[in-house]
C-alpha cells in the first residue's frame, strides 16, 4: 500500500484536503472526483458512523485520493476498526499530552510499535494477501490534534513523539481555549504566533503541519505560511456556500420577481 499523501510531502508539497461530514456514498463520491489529494470522513463531528464510513470509502475506491479518518477520539476500539475498515490515515482530536500522543501511535501500529491488532478485513484489500501488514506501520499517516492551549504548552513534548507525521490544528475549538471566538479563518496575532511555532517546530522535526479552513483564500494562506495539509471547509459548507450564492444571484439579478 502506497499513502498518496506522503508522496505528496515528500515531493515538497502540500496537501489539498477534503472533508466528509454526509453518510452519503454517492456525495463522498461526487467529492472524490474534484481534484483533492485525500479526503476525511468526519466521525467526530459529522453525522458519519462506522458503516457509512466504509460507503464513503468504497465510493471512492476508484479515485486517486487517500482515504482518512477523524475519529471520535482517541480510543483504541474505534482507531484500529478504521484501519481495518480501509483509512490510510488518522486524524484525532484533542490530544493535549504526549502520553496521548503516544497511545494514539500505540493503538494505530501493529506490534513491536505499537497494540493494534490483526485483522484488516477491508484494508487488506489494497495489497496482496499478507502484504497490509508488513507496511502498514510506515503508510498510515497519523495526525494528532493541536486545539487546546494545554497542547499548546506541550507542543514540543508532543512533537517529539516518534510515530506521528505531524499535527492537524483545529483553529475553531484553538481560539476558543484562549477565549476567543470559534471560527476556522484566525487573524488575532496571539493565535498567528502560535501557527508559525508549530510551524517552526515541525520543520525542524520533518513533520507535517495540517489546518483546517473555510475555503480556498484562507488554505492558500495557510500554505503560504508553511502549512503542509490544508482541509477546504467540508462537503456541507461547499454546498450551502454554493447554493447561497446561486439563490442571492437569482434574486439580485431578476429585477425583484423572486
Amino acid at each position: 500500500m502506497a499513502n498518496k499523501v506522503k508522496e505528496i510531502w515528500k515531493s515538497g508539497k502540500a496537501v489539498v484536503n477534503a472533508w466528509l461530514a454526509i453518510p452519503s456514498g454517492f456525495s463522498a463520491e461526487m467529492i472524490a472526483q474534484c481534484g483533492f489529494d485525500s479526503v476525511t470522513v468526519d466521525m467526530q463531528h459529522g453525522v458519519q458512523d462506522y458503516l457509512s464510513m466504509v460507503q464513503c470509502f468504497q465510493a471512492m475506491d476508484k479515485h486517486p485520493i487517500t482515504p482518512m479518518v477523524r475519529v471520535p477520539w482517541n480510543e483504541p476500539g474505534i482507531i484500529g476498526k478504521v484501519l481495518d475498515g480501509g483509512a490510510y490515515g488518522v486524524i484525532c482530536p484533542m490530544v493535549n499530552t504526549p502520553q496521548e500522543a503516544r497511545n494514539l501511535v500505540s493503538y494505530s501500529k501493529y506490534p513491536p510499535k505499537g497494540v493494534r491488532s490483526n485483522g484488516p478485513i477491508r484494508a487488506g484489500m489494497y495489497g496482496t494477501a499478507g502484504s497490509y501488514q508488513k507496511t502498514a506501520n510506515d503508510e498510515i499517516v497519523l495526525l494528532p490534534m493541536m486545539e487546546t492551549r494545554t497542547a499548546v504548552e506541550n507542543m514540543e513534548a508532543i512533537l517529539d513523539v516518534e510515530g506521528i507525521d505531524g499535527v492537524y490544528i483545529g483553529p475553531s475549538d484553538l481560539g476558543f481555549s484562549y477565549g476567543l471566538e470559534p471560527k476556522l479563518d484566525r487573524s488575532e496575532p496571539e493565535i498567528l504566533a502560535i501557527y508559525e511555532k508549530i510551524i517552526k517546530e515541525c520543520g525542524k522535526r520533518g513533520l507535517n503541519p495540517g489546518i483546517h479552513c473555510s475555503g480556498a483564500e484562507g488554505a492558500a494562506r495557510a500554505i503560504n505560511m508553511g502549512f503542509k495539509l490544508v482541509t477546504l471547509s467540508n462537503e456541507v459548507g461547499l454546498m450551502t456556500t454554493y447554493a447561497k450564492m446561486q439563490v442571492n444571484a437569482t434574486r439580485k439579478d431578476s429585477g425583484g420577481k423572486a
